[in-house]
């Protein structure tokens, strides 16, 4: 009996913890708490905080790959949608489909602002490539300044395999605390004036011009860069589904089925790369601050534009949509909207800051593409 004690401890997790892991765990409980109590996007960040808690567990052999014939762990199973760049896709084209493209088309002039944004792509590459990664290692960090997780998986997953873990958690992460990462970015960059800027009301949009637009812009991006046909393809078919008026059995399964088993098994399967051994080094940590770094770049190279723009129309366009130029949607034009609320609460900001949003979906589809058509 006393054998048989000694054996069963020795087999518990209480005995096998490591400082690395119960440090994990923690940080695990703490995200749990700002998705389920404070509302930081519930939907990405309790699966990924709860995914980064299983995989911390020591000897639960939920992450472990199969050996000698024996199967692998349920999470290694879910993982290979992520690792072999299934998700990403079929994510988009959820996103597509729940995706009023609508504003952006009603005002096309809110693409720039999307297009400016990308700039938090790119100005981290530069940047990773002098603290000496690799150009593949640099592009999947830069593209994290996308705030578009889909689009971070399916680069990395490409380009640099063995950086999937630390990439996926920070541009998911990031996505999720857009509440609190862009607002003081934006108020920093922006006048109480220029924060208080009421836009005119956008035009109608036909529904022609909705089903057009998906088609249209698959051809063009399609045949100009075929490195994004996975991504913007999926993102505009879903679209399509949802603006014929012929498919809405498609569109709803879309839009809620499938999109919703995708993030539980992308969340899932994302937090479990946070493992103790994996995340905490170094090289991680530097992406984790460089993947910040991208964000803020994005936040503000948008607020500037948009700056521009104000000053351009002579005061017509409020700066603050331009944060909702990264790909973050609708999170990204929630912020805009709540920012410039509180300047002036009679201020309806959130269908204008819909234009760069979607835009910048499509901006980081396409600047993923530029970075495969040269790298991949």
């Amino acid at each position: 009996m006393k054998q048989f004690l000694v054996e069963f401890l020795q087999s518990t997790g209480y005995l096998n913890l490591s400082m690395g892991q119960l440090l994990m765990l923690i940080v695990s409980c703490i995200l749990l708490y700002l998705g389920i109590f404070r509302k930081y996007e519930p939907l990405l960040l309790v699966p990924i905080s709860f995914g980064m808690l299983l995989a911390n567990l020591p000897l639960s052999g939920i992450t472990d790959p199969g050996i000698n014939g024996q199967p692998g762990g349920l999470i290694y199973y879910l993982y290979q949608g992520v690792k072999l760049g299934i998700y990403p896709p079929l994510i988009f084209m959820g996103v597509g489909a729940m995706t009023d493209f609508g504003p952006l088309i009603a005002n096309p002039a809110s693409l720039l602002l999307g297009a400016a944004a990308q700039i938090g792509i790119f100005i981290p590459f530069i940047l990773a490539t002098y603290l000496g990664f690799d150009l593949n290692s640099a592009a999947s960090i830069g593209i994290i300044g996308g705030a578009d997780g889909p689009t971070a998986i399916f680069l990395t997953s490409r380009l640099k395999p063995e950086l999937l873990g630390p990439i996926a958690i920070a541009a998911y992460s990031y996505m999720a605390l857009v509440p609190i990462i862009q607002p003081p970015i934006m108020r920093a960059l922006t006048t109480p004036k220029e924060r208080a800027v009421k836009m005119a009301q956008l035009r109608e949009v036909s529904k022609t011009e909705k089903v057009v637009f998906p088609i249209a812009v698959t051809l063009f991006v399609g045949l100009l860069l075929p490195a994004a046909v996975p991504l913007v393809g999926a993102l505009m078919l879903g679209n399509l589904f949802r603006e014929t008026g012929a498919t809405d059995r498609l569109s709803d399964t879309t839009q809620h089925a499938l999109i919703n088993t995708l993030t539980i098994f992308l969340g899932v399967s994302v937090g479990s790369t946070a493992s103790a051994e994996r995340f905490l080094n170094p090289e991680t940590l530097k992406i984790i601050f460089l993947g910040l770094f991208a964000f803020a770049c994005g936040t503000a190279g948008g607020v500037l534009f948009g700056k521009l723009m104000y000053w351009a129309t002579g005061g017509k366009v409020n700066p603050l949509i331009g944060s909702a130029g990264v790909s973050a949607v609708p999170m990204a034009a929630r912020v805009s909207q709540v920012v410039g609320a509180e300047t002036d609460p009679t201020n309806f900001l959130l269908m204008h800051a819909m234009g760069p949003n979607v835009s910048g979906v499509i901006g980081s589809a396409v600047a993923a593409g530029v970075l495969l058509s040269v790298l991949g």
